[in-house]
């Protein structure tokens, strides 16, 4: 073979190489654009699962809005002779009727973006906010710890007595 016809095999050669790896990158290129398509549509499928699994529940939150606004009113019966008091918590009772009704109206989306929005606006009061809801749950969390500490305290105690009472019974009758 001359150095011709050896030079003119190896660039048939390359040609063919290099027409392979095209094809090749074309083959991925289209394969990683169909992936691509895939997640953005899994991406859409799922956040349009997660909205109309929030706007399902946001019902049950406006109705558990309500019946606590509810609860509030129902508790004023007892401050009758404090009329400040009482105005005060319906005046609260209807701002919770309020929400629920605006819970109930809007959708998830609208929600969310409305509730960020006053986030960016007034950052100072979503923290005191933020700080007295913890509180509260500390508190609340802390007091329902006593009591149960408390049942199980005299649970215990009745337990102990009982054991105590059979034990006596027992003993006596072991005696006769």
């Amino acid at each position: 073979m001359s150095a011709g016809q050896q030079g003119n095999n190896q660039a048939k050669s390359q040609n063919a190489e290099g027409a392979d790896w095209d094809d090749l990158k074309g083959e991925v290129g289209d394969i990683a654009g169909e992936a691509v398509e895939r997640g953005r549509s899994f991406i859409y499928a799922a956040r349009d699962q997660a909205t109309d699994y929030a706007d399902k529940r946001k019902d049950a939150v406006a109705q558990s809005v309500a019946d606590f606004a509810n609860s509030l009113r129902e508790s004023t019966t007892t401050f009758e002779d404090r009329p400040n008091i009482r105005a005060v918590v319906d005046s609260a009772a209807e701002g919770l009727d309020q929400l629920a009704g605006s819970i109930r109206e809007r959708s998830y989306g609208e929600i969310f973006s409305d509730v960020e929005e006053v986030m960016r606006q007034r950052p100072a009061a979503v923290v005191a906010v933020s700080v007295a809801l913890g509180f509260l749950t500390a508190r609340f969390i802390k007091s329902t710890a006593a009591d149960l500490r408390h049942e199980i305290n005299v649970s215990g105690a009745e337990i102990r007595s009982g054991r105590k009472r059979s034990g006596q019974g027992a003993s006596a009758q072991k005696r006769a």
